[in-house]
């Protein structure tokens, strides 16, 4: 079981540079793989390298991962797969596409975990790296891949279990901390003090809004949905109710006539099953919507911190102001 992943420096800032620079050039998100080590519950990345990019025909993608790992191997890199990673705005990176590709990753390698990287949120200033891995009820669920709601209401599957979180660890070597020591020594107060106390809450905090008003607005679409089904599925049986009572009582007719009853038919011939709709996305939908809550109330809390520490300055500098009048 992995309890901790320690992630290199030099690792994430590659990370970072390819989704960046993938969203710049119009990307929506972007993917690639980890590698590194696994030590005993700790997974260890040491390196990474992006997949191709969507539409990129010049070379298969497998055959692509296979040469890198070949040459990763040759240089005396870390060439174990561990798992992957991909970028997403504002907490909207859960998918059926993403579970289906960490179960890919977690039942050929056990100990892979899925990586996500929100671009959005690190333009303004709060870095968010996230590692997650399938819990044991979803690998059971994507496995099996029925998911109607008795299905999912029988593994006892909520929004809240698809995804377990794990705790993430960023490691440099001691010449790279000693070199940010010393970077940050040089760094002047009026350059880089006055960044820290910036709010920036009205375009992220507006924009994280309208994420989770459309996934509400899904989510309501999925419901009536639901709702529609069952009234037709109820509609159906109140239907072969009446049928089967108005055989019984022609049969019971002909009987009283002296006549031979009317053959058994097959009610599922007549009345044809109507096959539920998937409960998946609904599962994906609350996700998203819990997700994109509790960024809400890290980043609000965060921006309500800065307000109570600049608040002493204020009234310090006002002091300082009638004092000097």
């Amino acid at each position: 079981k992995i309890e901790l992943v320690q992630i290199d420096g030099l690792v994430l800032m590659k990370l970072i540079k390819h989704c960046h620079e993938a969203e710049r050039s119009g990307s929506l998100f972007v993917q690639g793989a980890l590698l590194g080590l696994v030590s005993e519950s700790r997974l260890e990345v040491t390196h990474c390298f992006p997949f191709m990019a969507l539409g990129d025909d010049s070379q298969d993608d497998d055959e692509f991962q296979l040469t890198m790992l070949r040459r990763l191997r040759q240089m005396n890199i870390d060439h174990q797969q561990v798992g992957w990673y991909q970028s997403s705005q504002f907490a909207n990176f859960l998918s059926l596409t993403l579970l289906e590709s960490q179960f890919s990753y977690q039942t050929s390698i056990e100990e892979s975990i899925c990586l996500v990287f929100d671009t959005a949120k690190t333009a303004q200033g709060f870095v968010s790296l996230k590692a997650y891995r399938l819990t044991g009820e979803t690998l059971k669920l994507v496995k099996e891949g029925d998911y109607s709601a008795d299905n999912v209401k029988e593994n006892n599957i909520s929004y809240e279990s698809l995804l377990t979180e794990v705790p993430i660890v960023i490691k440099n070597s001691y010449l790279m901390n000693a070199l940010l020591l010393e970077l940050q020594e040089q760094l002047p107060l009026q350059v880089g003090g006055s960044q820290f106390l910036d709010l920036g809450t009205s375009g992220t905090l507006e924009t994280q809004l309208r994420v989770m008003m459309d996934s509400l607005d899904e989510l309501n679409s999925e419901c009536l949905k639901f709702n529609k089904h069952q009234q037709i599925v109820l509609k159906q049986i109140q239907e072969k109710n009446k049928y089967i009572q108005k055989r019984a009582q022609e049969n019971k007719q002909r009987i009283d006539r002296k006549e031979d009853p009317l053959p058994a038919e097959d009610l599922n011939k007549l009345f044809k099953p109507i096959p539920p709709p998937s409960r998946m996305n609904p599962l994906i939908l609350s996700g998203t919507i819990q997700n994109t809550s509790e960024e809400v109330s890290e980043f609000c809390s965060q921006s309500m911190a800065k307000l109570f520490i600049t608040e002493p300055l204020q009234a310090a500098k006002a002091s300082a102001a009638s004092s000097s009048q």
